[in-house]
């Protein structure tokens, strides 16, 4: 279906390259009667602000100027790469940013949050408890603390993944897509890191708007499968209401494997970290151990197991997060 898109703000460095991985296909697809591995890398969206948060943010950032907004209020975990983007995206456009942050300020601001305190976004610490039991509420206090001041601010959930995020990702499913044709194949399967479902929600619809038979597969980093299934269709239940555009669900092809989250969110087993290792060390691609890091480790676990042997072609949605790299500093000792 022809796609009007509503307003945006031009922040990312766009088309991201699309670029084969040969090496890691030779060593972990080809001998298993794989697919080519492709990166499509929207860690370089911007050089600060990267990843796939910025393809959401500039509908969000649009939307918000539309509205006359001068503050983004955002909610994550300490590290969260979402608020790292919004604090910066609100300094480059000249907005406040409050950040309601989960969690606990242990010694020194590192990665993620030490760019958000660089970039001047000011943050609110929460107990994971408080946290989950009490955002709705947080988000009101905050925004009726800028009210009062004379500011209005515009609310941003989790990730910006919603039917407003999404459109970042039904772009950036375009735009791969054609990617794809350019480089003279079309993509079997297209798989991402799945942690608020926005960015996968956002790849599905896209694909199926496009007449795609891609499938779309979100490895999850938290949660479980049925709570992405739930949410990919609430996101895109809620894109319906707010575009007016209408879906057959029935034709959703929403697919999570759930089966490499490890310990919990954020925290990974040492074979994810020798994954990340090896990924840098043959390719030159640097992943988190929160979120790519995790699914490429799912991805050539798969691979391992023969269950991509239906595919010529790949593509790994690189979602960024290199920030969240470094507070896991100690889990590589294995490289001394």
């Amino acid at each position: 279906m022809p796609l009007s898109f509503p307003r945006r703000v031009d922040l990312a460095h766009l088309p991201t390259p699309l670029q084969p991985l040969d090496r890691i296909t030779e060593k972990f697809s080809t001998p298993h009667g794989g697919p080519r591995i492709w990166v499509k890398r929207d860690d370089l969206t911007e050089t600060a602000m990267s990843g796939n948060k910025l393809r959401k943010l500039e509908f969000v950032a649009g939307e918000a100027m539309a509205q006359g907004c001068d503050t983004l209020i955002t909610c994550g975990g300490v590290q969260s790469n979402h608020c790292r983007t919004t604090a910066l995206v609100g300094a480059r456009l000249g907005m406040r940013v409050q950040l309601i942050l989960r969690g606990e300020l242990d010694g020194l601001p590192d990665g993620n949050l030490l760019v958000d305190q660089l970039a001047g976004a000011s943050t609110a610490f929460y107990p994971p408890r408080e946290y989950f039991e009490d955002l709705t509420n947080l988000f009101t206090h905050w925004q009726a603390f800028y009210a009062e001041r004379g500011h209005k601010a515009f609310c941003i959930p989790t990730g910006a993944s919603d039917g407003l995020g999404i459109w970042g990702y039904i772009a950036g499913s375009e735009e791969l897509l054609a990617d794809c044709r350019d480089a003279g194949f079309i993509p079997e399967h297209i798989v991402c890191a799945t942690g608020s479902g926005g960015t996968q929600a956002g790849l599905t619809l896209g694909c199926h708007l496009l007449g795609s038979e891609a499938r779309v597969t979100g490895y999850a980093v938290c949660d479980n499968a049925a709570y992405f299934q739930r949410k990919v269709r609430e996101d895109i239940r809620h894109w319906c209401r707010l575009s007016g555009n209408t879906v057959d669900e029935s034709g959703l092809n929403i697919q999570v494997n759930a089966d490499y989250i490890g310990p919990g969110y954020a925290v990974a087993d040492e074979p994810v970290y020798r994954a990340i290792a090896e990924v840098a060390s043959l390719e030159g691609l640097l992943l988190d151990p929160v979120y790519t890091g995790k699914a490429f480790y799912g991805l050539l676990q798969e691979l391992h197991k023969g269950n991509y042997r239906d595919c010529k072609n790949l593509v790994f949605v690189h979602t960024g997060g290199q920030f969240g790299l470094f507070p896991h500093r100690e889990n590589f000792p294995f490289l001394l």
